[in-house]
């Protein structure tokens, strides 16, 4: 009978290296994967611009503005998609900001990025989740109690799906998202329609939002409004990031899904802002602008005013798949680099970097848990970090491209990355680049200085404090892989003489075990007991004599019932009598068939190996002895031929070490 196995049920079963080729998906599934963040922004970024303008008093004139706006952000879109795609052909391997950084700008402004990159990817599960939920809760508010808790559990929804591997989780989560597409397609198509036939209604029943102090239309009103709306820009950097995950040809696909996209994000975008307009959206706190917008153009409590709310919903969750796709990519890069600790460089059974998505999975519940699956809470850290990363990026690009510029027509260099090659067309892309870069460091600053009380401060502050972290990883790293170097050294390689330890806490099966594993390394040994008992020590004695009847046993009394310590100085003492000489410490390890089972043991073998692990010349063997049920009917018929009369036959087995 095959043996179930919880893990292969929710993972899969493992994949071979080999098959990660065939991991590797097409535009479509890579639209879904990568497009749900920028796609989901614009169920948000209309309603923000215009959250910002009422501010100074609302009305249809003033939320007019939002559509020039909306083209301006549109044309900033633009930029930046055809500054990214030149990214993605001149790095084909991947990296987005933090490879361009590092390949044209140097070690310290490649860590500010992938600091504000991994920040931005975990503050987008969380938010998204928790917008998400709040559309949820907005329907059944019976569950708004419990929406920490339901965002929790989509968290780790997501990352089981996403732990099955990017191939099979963008088959799950492009149903949702192409859900979302077709219905927001169907609404802008029908709410054009009868704009041009003439019976496009106006909302009604809506409770705008009332500010306490109102302000006047200033230009830095008007920047706010700007920025918010350029909420509609996060995940632009997401494909530039995970061409790897693409079929060949990588770059192409890749830049003909970011194209479909950016077309797609801009024509979402702009429909939203200028069919909202005609209809009179307003931002109202209990009403999103995509609702008022569908029951105005669909009927109130239509199923199709219905179908259009669960669509922004499942793409505001499925928003958070993009940052499963993304950052532990990002996050192995930074590893292979000595930044990062290196088992986020590791593959899981499935193929994907199992601990970098499990690091986003449980950071982005302690925010979720901390702000209270609060979307208001949490937007003010959101964005910062995708405007300081655009910056860096293009800023590179421009770098790049200024090297190229002052090449000769057929020349290339190798670059730390790519070779680069002359472009007739650098000025022209250098240009784009700069007014990329540019634009987006506008947008980053006016983000900094609006949101930085409300909540901001924190990704201000905290980036650096990560690329403080990264460079102590780096150097630590630095530093082993300069001490453990033989180059320019020769070892000196010598035979020493091993003195070997068995440490005893009781006598029994295992021991034996132990005591043969010793003889048959054919050194001096001894056993030690480490005699915290006085009463069980003459038992372990008697038991020595009785039952294994050779080798020395050496009793080293332990008054204030240390473990460690005492074996410690028993070494030094041997090493000081025979220097040079390798101290072999052998220990068993009782090993039971459940986790449970094993934790109701001692497991004393780990502070062992922690605390002599620090000692030179000592070699630590954990020997493990298995406990199976099958072992029952031999354990009772070596009890049954013990004699009656034994006085320690009722003592319980205890662990093979302290």
């Amino acid at each position: 009978m095959k043996q179930f196995s919880l893990g292969r049920t929710l993972f899969g079963k493992p994949l071979e290296t080999k098959d990660l080729p065939h991991q590797a998906i097409n535009r479509p599934i890579g639209l879904a994967v990568f497009a749900s963040d920028a796609l989901s922004s614009t169920a948000y970024a209309t309603q923000e611009m215009l959250i910002i303008l009422s501010l100074a008093g609302g009305g249809a004139a003033l939320f007019g503005i939002s559509i020039p706006l909306a083209i301006a952000i549109a044309v900033l879109l633009t930029i930046v998609t055809v500054s990214y795609r030149q990214t993605i052909y001149a790095y084909p391997n991947g990296g987005g900001a933090y490879i361009v950084a590092r390949d044209n700008l140097g070690e310290l402004p490649a860590q500010v990025a992938g600091a504000a990159l991994l920040t931005d990817y975990i503050l987008t599960v969380a938010v998204s989740i928790s917008a998400g939920v709040e559309q949820i809760t907005s329907g059944f508010q019976w569950l708004l109690p419990f929406r920490v808790e339901i965002a929790v559990a989509i968290i780790i929804l997501m990352t089981i799906v996403n732990l099955r591997g990017v191939k099979e989780s963008g088959r799950i989560f492009a149903i949702p998202t192409y859900f979302f597409l077709g219905m927001m397609l169907l609404t802008l198509g029908v709410g054009f329609f009868r704009y041009f036939a003439g019976n496009l209604g106006m909302v009604t029943g809506v409770e705008p939002i009332h500010h306490a102090d109102l302000e006047p239309l200033t230009l830095f009103l008007i920047l706010r409004a700007f920025s918010s709306g350029c909420t509609a820009l996060t995940g632009i950097e997401a494909i530039s990031n995970g061409i790897t995950a693409f079929k060949e040809p990588r770059s192409h696909n890749a830049a003909t899904t970011l194209m479909w996209m950016s077309g797609i994000l801009i024509t979402l975008f702009l429909g939203i802002t200028v069919l909202g307009h005609q209809v009179g959206v307003q931002p109202s706190e209990v009403e999103t602008v995509i609702s008022q917008m569908g029951r105005t153009i669909f009927g109130d409590g239509s199923l199709l005013w219905y179908l259009l709310l669960a669509g922004t919903a499942l793409i505001l969750l499925m928003a958070a798949n993009t940052s499963y796709a993304d950052f532990p990519r990002l996050a192995a890069l930074h590893a292979g680099d000595g930044f990062l600790p290196r088992q986020l460089t590791y593959r899981g059974g499935r193929l994907v970097f199992s601990w970098g998505i499990m690091v986003l999975a449980g950071t982005a519940i302690a925010l979720v848990i901390v702000a209270g699956a609060s979307t208001t809470a949490l937007i003010p850290l959101y964005a910062v970090g995708v405007f300081l990363s655009f910056t860096i990026s293009q800023t590179g690009m421009v770098v790049r491209l200024n090297k190229i510029g002052k090449m000769k027509p057929g020349e290339t260099v190798q670059g730390l990355e790519t070779i680069i090659e002359y472009d007739p067309h650098w000025r022209y892309k250098q240009i784009i680049s700069a007014v990329g870069a540019l634009c987006t460091f506008v947008v980053m600053v006016i983000f900094a200085i609006t949101k930085f009380a409300s909540g901001a401060w924190f990704v201000v502050l905290l980036i650096p404090v990560l690329v403080f972290i990264f460079f102590r990883i780096h150097y630590h790293y630095k530093d082993v892989a300069r001490l453990l170097s033989l180059e320019g050294a020769r070892p000196e390689l010598q035979k020493r003489p091993v003195r070997t330890l068995i440490l005893v806490d009781d006598v029994h099966a295992e021991t034996a075990r132990l005591v043969n594993f010793a003889k048959s390394l054919d050194h001096p040994w001894q056993a030690v007991h480490i005699g915290i008992h006085p009463e069980k020590t003459e038992s372990v004695q008697q038991k020595w004599k009785n039952r294994i009847g050779e080798g020395e046993l050496v009793i080293i009394p332990s008054p204030y019932r240390l473990l460690a310590e005492p074996i410690r100085e028993y070494i030094t003492q041997l090493q000081n009598e025979e220097p040079g000489c390798f101290v072999h410490v052998i220990l068993g390890q009782l090993v039971m068939d459940t986790f449970w089972e094993q934790a109701l043991h001692q497991n004393s073998a780990f502070i062992f190996n922690l605390a002599l692990g620090h000692m030179e010349h000592v070699v630590v063997t954990s020997v493990p002895y298995q406990i199976r049920r099958q072992q029952e009917d031999d354990a009772e018929e070596a009890l049954a031929e013990e004699e009656p009369s034994d006085v320690y036959q009722d003592e319980p087995v205890s662990d093979p070490v302290l």
